[in-house]
């Protein structure tokens, strides 16, 4: 499973994207701006970190596998964000350990 020890700190991930696997489960941490949008129009231009996670079986990198096979998610840009992620990585694996463990030594596929 992983831990929050598994996963960089705040100020790395708001320079650079962080990738990682556990098990066949590939992953990537990213810094991602939004902008906002008020229905008032205040605040309209603004920007705000979120913090996006995308998963997708291995053994192949982010960009060598296609969109349609990546899983995601977008949570706050903190500490507590972070956890959010690990979290959902953590129930990923865990609704299909199986496939994940498949995937790491699936040399097979061809995109």
């Amino acid at each position: 499973m992983l831990e929050r020890k598994d996963v960089l700190s705040i100020p790395y991930l708001k320079k650079a994207t962080f990738t990682g696997s556990y098990e066949g489960l590939r992953f990537r941490f990213s810094l991602i701006k939004k902008e906002l949008l008020e229905e008032s129009g205040e605040g309209k231009g603004k920007e705000i970190n979120c913090l996006e996670l995308t998963a997708w079986e291995g053994p192949y990198g982010f960009d060598a596998t296609p969109e349609e096979e990546k899983l995601r998610m977008e949570t706050e840009f903190s500490e507590e964000g972070i956890g959010q992620g690990i979290a959902w990585l953590n129930k990923l694996w865990e609704q299909e350990p199986e496939r994940w463990a498949a995937a790491k030594n699936n040399w097979q596929k061809k995109y």
